[in-house]
């Protein structure tokens, strides 16, 4: 499928994962794939959007109201202490076995890119979702690409995502922000 998208589409994924991390949320959401439409602020859907009124400042905060960012220490290190862990003493070993700053180094890639260590976000299945609705969009406007519009079409039509919540807590009505993306797209046969 992601052989269709665009590159801005493309970059919708890229900045969504980026999203999630920044956020230190666990897995990327359907949040993360707004913030990832609005940070690029030349496409068809932030244009949108932000004509509405939803910018990505707007959706950050509200992405950050409704679901906070764990701290730095996700664990709490005195409360696992109390049951007998002690991160200090596993971060020492960890560092003993595999070199001095070994948990802080960034993910290695294999061959083809992909990650060697648990540092891959996943998708929720809410953001997959939207993902595979973005190609039964696509395919209902006989488009043979998949653009950051069918994204935001993939978003609104799953509807269950924070996204949804994101857009309807705007007071962008959902019906509405569908029709124009629609008539938008239909104006474009091509990418870009």
């Amino acid at each position: 499928m992601f052989e269709r998208f665009t590159n801005e589409a493309r970059q919708t994924v890229t900045l969504a994962q980026e999203n999630s991390r920044r956020l230190k949320h666990p897995a990327i959401g359907t949040e993360h794939l707004l913030l990832g439409l609005l940070d690029q602020q030349e496409t068809v859907s932030a244009q949108i959007l932000g004509r509405h009124g939803l910018d990505r400042e707007r959706a950050d905060r509200a992405v950050v109201r409704l679901v906070p960012h764990a701290p730095k220490d996700a664990l709490d290190a005195d409360a696992l202490e109390t049951i007998g862990i002690d991160l200090a003493a596993i971060r020492e070993k960890v560092e003993a076995v595999f070199g001095p700053g070994s948990l802080d180094r960034p993910p290695r890639r294999d061959h083809r890119g992909g990650l060697f260590s648990g540092r891959h976000i996943p998708f929720s299945k809410e953001a997959k979702k939207s993902l595979e609705l973005s190609l039964r969009e696509a395919l209902a406007l006989k488009h043979r690409y998949i653009g950051d519009g069918h994204i935001l079409l993939g978003l609104l039509r799953e509807g269950e995502g924070l996204a949804s919540r994101v857009i309807a807590d705007a007071g962008i009505d959902a019906a509405t922000l569908r029709q124009e993306i629609v008539a938008e797209l239909g104006t474009r046969r091509t990418p870009g």
